[in-house]
């Protein structure tokens, strides 16, 4: 029960502009409502006029359009005081986002600062330098073997890459690129005759 009741309310995110916004707002919609009464009541004070005309009564339709035409006043007053009220909260609202843009511009000249602080201008001049020295560099290289290298210097390149191409490989036998003939029937048979052929001349010698 102690860590609830002790526990800290978070900031409202509410503002005092907020708070003023809302206010003149709710001021605005009473006026508004009272305007929507008012002239209710004017179109119902013109129909008894009239009615009293037609009645004869002269007099009395007379002072109620006195008191109609006091009324009308009144309701050009408060349309005149609903107009401020709207003016007066787009005000505030546009401050408010007046302010939020002044702030994101303080965190932005804040990194700024902070990065300047990091690198300094002779330090971006420098690498700007060395990077165009590079960029020349390599330019100049390009420039180089494009245009000054001759027909001869071309031949000679070549052959240097053949010769070195020729070391790095391993001799090896050449391959007939004639094909083999292949072995008659007779040819295959041949060393069976003379195996038959032999066979008694070794059993003799046996005997």
């Amino acid at each position: 029960m102690g860590n609830v009741f002790g526990r800290k309310s978070r900031p409202s995110r509410v503002t005092e502009q907020d708070k003023a916004i809302l206010q003149l707002k709710q001021q605005r919609d009473k006026l508004k409502q009272y305007q929507k009464r008012i002239t209710l009541q004017l179109e119902k004070e013109r129909r008894l006029a009239k009615q009293l005309l037609q009645d004869g009564k002269k007099e009395k339709a007379l002072l109620l359009l006195k008191k109609k035409r006091y009324q009308d006043q009144l309701l050009e007053k408060t349309e005149n005081q609903i107009s401020n009220l709207e003016r007066m909260v787009q005000d505030i609202e546009f401050m408010q986002i007046e302010m939020k843009v002044i702030e994101g511009l303080k965190v932005g000249n804040d990194c700024l600062k902070s990065m300047h602080e990091i690198m300094s201008i002779e330090d971006v001049e420098r690498i700007l330098d060395e990077t165009q020295e590079s960029t020349d560099y390599q330019r100049q290289i390009d420039e180089m073997l494009a245009g000054v290298l001759t027909q001869e210097d071309e031949d000679a390149v070549l052959a240097e890459l053949e010769a070195i191409t020729q070391e790095e490989d391993v001799a090896l036998p050449e391959v007939p690129s004639e094909p083999i003939p292949e072995v008659s029937e007779a040819a295959k048979a041949e060393p069976e005759r003379r195996e038959a052929k032999s066979k008694p001349d070794r059993e003799l010698l046996a005997a």
